[in-house]
């Protein structure tokens, strides 16, 4: 039986889902409506632009109860400690089922079907390896920040990550998975989902292992930098 904290966390991340997917979804569309026809690039800026945006004033708003709003960010966490691993189904249902609602949303909010699959092609190898990257780099963000610069860190990094990956940087699972049922500017055919996961998960592999092996615990640091001293000292680290 889940517990009444767990139901409010597993809430804040299925609506801070649903929020950031209804702000990629609903945004891709604007800005391709608005765009000039065929230019992809104010599109793909405003599409940008608005999603680290929202990542920042969601990540503020919901981080006190619980704003990963993707399933590696939750995985990473109970490899860190700082969650439960029985708590992961719930925060990870949450995810998933906030997706798919802000899609529904932000179809429905401009006139769009409701549920569609899209057919905007997104193969290939290099969008697979952009996706590797773009994971690792989004959980090298997150890994061990202060909790006040996770969500300019995180916006900030996947605002540019927009533009510096093939992919346009989805580097999250729920996020990917409901971005099918949109064909729109935001979407990808479900053909092409199983390659951006497996870059995904290929990615968070790899940051797991390094990350723990270059930014390891703060005791763990203090041992390993200062073996004589006490932990007890008044060093302080970040």
């Amino acid at each position: 039986m889940p517990t009444e904290s767990l139901i409010r966390r597993a809430a804040s991340e299925g609506i801070g889902t649903a929020l950031l997917l209804a702000a990629i979804v609903g945004s891709g569309i604007m800005g391709q409506r608005l765009a000039p026809a065929g230019n992809a690039g104010i599109a793909l800026l405003a599409n940008s632009l608005a999603t680290g945006a929202a990542l920042v004033a969601l990540i503020i708003t919901f981080g006190s109860i619980s704003a990963h709003f993707n399933p590696l960010v939750s995985i990473t966490n109970v490899m860190q400690g700082q969650l439960l691993v029985t708590d992961l189904p719930a925060y990870i249902g949450a995810q998933l089922a906030g997706a798919f609602a802000g899609v529904v949303c932000a179809n429905a909010m401009f006139g769009e079907p409701i549920v569609v699959w899209s057919t905007s092609v997104r193969s290939g190898l290099p969008q697979s390896l952009a996706e590797a990257v773009a994971t690792f780099g989004l959980l090298a963000v997150c890994w061990r920040q202060k909790s006040e610069q996770i969500p300019f860190a995180v916006g900030g990094y996947i605002t540019a990550a927009y533009w510096f990956t093939s992919s346009t940087s989805f580097a999250n699972p729920a996020v990917t998975l409901a971005r099918m049922l949109t064909n729109t500017f935001a979407g990808i055919r479900p053909h092409d989902v199983p390659t951006f996961l497996a870059g995904q998960f290929v990615g968070t592999l790899i940051a797991l292992f390094v990350l723990r092996w270059l930014m390891p615990s703060s005791a763990q640091a203090l041992t390993e930098v200062r073996p004589a001293r006490s932990l007890s000292s008044s060093v302080e680290v970040a």
